[in-house]
């Protein structure tokens, strides 16, 4: 945590809010919103990571993963973001 910046007791806090953000992405009724804190989430340590210049490749793998399941099983997001017209 020190090289990024950040002191160390940021880790528990950090880890309730990561987890709280995907306890709310793992109930169906509040996938969405759930996906859209971890983006967030995800957004902040693309930033943190950019910022002191380590690899952020897995956050962005990550995010990407998030979007990717939650449109493949979110039937409402299919219809708002088509892939291709019918």
């Amino acid at each position: 945590m020190a090289h990024l910046g950040l002191p160390e007791s940021m880790v528990i806090p950090l880890g309730i809010l990561e987890a709280a953000c995907t306890v709310i992405y793992l109930i169906p009724a509040t996938s969405v919103l759930g996906a859209i804190l971890l983006a967030g989430y995800m957004g902040g340590a693309i930033c943190t990571h950019w910022r002191v210049g380590d690899p952020f490749v897995g956050q962005i793998a990550i995010a990407l993963v998030i979007w990717l399941a939650i449109y493949l099983r979110e039937p409402r997001l299919k219809a708002l973001i088509p892939l291709r017209k019918s």
